[in-house]
């Protein structure tokens, strides 16, 4: 199982004082975080995409280029590329990039994004949501797989034999399917023999199982292996030496974040008590020690029939660097040995 981390750069006034960090010492703060991550001997870095005040990961192709010069084994990917708002021609040939930079460490995770602001930013209709995904998505898989492309959809201008590039390192760049929880995003990841990556931000990760089980069924009945139909999850997670000390390290920015955008949404402001149920036994937050937090992705790991990766989304933390800091160590050197040696012993 591939063990990493999601950020989306986020810029979280400190409750105590309400001091905000400035964005370039969170830029600064973010690629350090990488940088951990690659030397403690973590497998994947991704970063998301965003258009709000908030978060400071807008142009993600820029921070991972930069991530790549400065690492030298982990994977960088987005969590995810808002793949209905851009052009699949130049995502590729930024991720072509990234893994030239990199040596082959590039992979890209699709999705059509949590929020809505990106649309209207770049010129595209909402209620073409999801259709601009279906054929973006087309164009993306076609773009990797030859340099050379005739192409036409509703859009974006027609393609009648341009060459697309650079091309990657790779062979072929691995693009994942980021989904929520619509039925049909699973159906068409499996359909299309794509992996897949679930955002599981709440509730149980028992009741993503169907789902699950759905594009495992999906992708069989297309005719595609099962070692092709891999299954990661994003989550929030965080890592100290205690469970308290990962709770309390993580709860003031998860707090704010929720009761910020629930106030958007129509949802009650986010309590301490239902952050506690969370980071229990049956929520879905990976917080607490590294005996807690190895449990519950075992956990997690049977709920779903098995998973290939699982990402922390430790963004909400950012205001505890010396914590940040720590908790990416104690993922990388005290969880991970722990999760590769079991998946060893029982294969």
């Amino acid at each position: 199982m591939d063990i990493g981390i999601d950020s989306f750069a986020a810029t979280i006034p400190d409750p105590r004082t309400g001091r905000t960090v400035s964005p370039a010492d969170r830029i600064a703060a973010l690629l350090d975080e990488v940088e951990t991550a690659d030397r403690v001997g973590l497998d994947v870095f991704g970063i998301g995409e965003h258009h709000r005040a908030e978060f400071l990961d807008s142009a993600p192709t820029v921070l991972l280029a930069a991530a790549a010069a400065r690492t030298r084994r982990i994977r960088l990917a987005s969590a995810v590329t808002v793949l209905s708002a851009t052009d699949p021609v130049r995502t590729f040939q930024e991720f072509s990039t990234i893994d030239l930079i990199s040596n082959g460490r590039a992979e890209i995770v699709v999705g059509r994004g949590s929020f809505g602001e990106a649309y209207p930013l770049f010129g595209f209709a909402m209620q073409d949501y999801d259709a601009l995904f279906a054929e973006k998505l087309d164009l993306l898989l076609q773009l990797r797989d030859r340099p050379t492309i005739t192409w036409q959809g509703r859009f974006r201008p027609a393609l009648s034999g341009q060459g697309i590039y650079p091309r990657p390192v790779q062979d072929q760049l691995p693009v994942w399917l980021g989904v929520g929880g619509t039925p049909q995003s699973f159906i068409r990841a499996g359909t299309l023999g794509l992996p897949l990556m679930v955002a599981i931000i709440g509730g149980s990760f028992e009741r993503f199982r169907p789902l699950v089980d759905l594009y495992r069924a999906a992708g069989r009945q297309a005719g595609h292996d099962d070692a092709a139909l891999r299954v990661g999850v994003h989550a929030m997670g965080f890592v100290a030496d205690t469970d308290a000390a990962a709770r309390d390290a993580f709860f003031p920015g998860w707090a704010h974040m929720a009761t910020e955008i629930g106030r958007e949404r129509g949802w009650s402001p986010a309590t301490r008590a239902q952050f506690d149920a969370m980071c229990g036994p049956h929520g879905a937050f990976l917080i607490g020690s590294p005996d807690t937090v190895r449990d519950k992705i075992r956990a997690a790991e049977r709920a779903l029939g098995g998973l290939s990766r699982i990402t922390f989304q430790m963004s909400s933390a950012m205001l505890e660097t010396a914590a940040m800091q720590r908790s990416i160590t104690l993922l990388g050197t005290a969880v991970a040995p722990a999760i590769r040696a079991s998946a060893t012993a029982g294969a």
